[in-house]
């Protein structure tokens, strides 16, 4: 019989353990996870000049994909309607007046996650969205603010409140962090509270327009519940 070279064996070994450490690194499956979730927001412009404001509450829903494939990280898809905008802070005056944009959003967010049945989550990446709509609330004519007597056109900005849009299409970062909880190996319950900020302008920014900045942003806190498909 003859002898089996040194090397080969050597070959041979090295083959089986490169083989055992690859499997050792591979052993999480990939998973897909599709979920549903709907809640609560605060939003306000960042104007440039600046407008005096309060922060306007409105809602936000929507459908979410998350691939994981390797442990702790992972990738999630959204599709969100959202209602942003901003509301004057007029100081005492008895006037009111806001402006509610309803967006329709995409995220695209890096997923990362410590623990197994109970774990938390840090969820960020850029985002982009269009204007469906926009409405206004007030209890004057914004068109007749000129006109009346005790309006305060002095030391403020106004000319915001009768702009439309101009530009319907929105992108920015978003950043979030959450608990998620599993209910049965398939099912689970999540809650997260995000961050947006804007870098897009809603109004005009040429040099002869009355604002060079127009930014949104918001704060969200939403309530999910999410199905394992595989």
């Amino acid at each position: 019989m003859k002898k089996i070279p040194a090397k080969l064996i050597t070959a041979v070994v090295a083959i089986i353990l490169a083989t055992i450490a690859v499997n050792a690194q591979s052993h999480y499956l990939a998973n897909l996870t599709v979920g549903v979730k709907a809640g609560a927001d605060i939003s306000r412009m960042f104007f440039n000049p600046g407008v005096n404001q309060a922060l306007k509450p409105g809602a936000t829903a929507g459908v979410s994909f998350r691939y994981v494939e390797e442990e702790h990280f992972g990738l999630i898809a959204e599709l969100n309607w959202v209602q942003r905008g901003w509301k004057e802070n007029f100081e005492g005056a008895p006037y009111r007046y806001s402006r509610t944009l309803n967006y329709l959003q995409l995220p695209i967010l890096a997923h990362i996650y410590f623990g197994r049945r109970g774990r938390f989550f840090f969820n960020a990446g850029p985002e982009i969205g269009v204007l469906l709509a926009e409405s206004t609330s007030a209890n004057f004519n914004p068109a007749e603010m000129a006109t009346l007597p005790d309006f305060p056109n002095t030391n403020r900005m106004n000319v915001q409140m009768t702009l439309k849009a101009k530009h319907r299409f929105d992108y920015g970062i978003s950043a979030g962090l959450g608990a998620e909880f599993n209910v049965t190996p398939k099912h689970a319950v999540a809650f997260e509270a995000r961050f947006y900020y804007g870098l897009g302008n809603l109004f005009s920014s040429e040099r002869t327009a009355p604002f060079s900045g127009s930014n949104s942003m918001a704060v969200s806190a939403t309530l999910g519940y999410l199905f394992r498909l595989r």
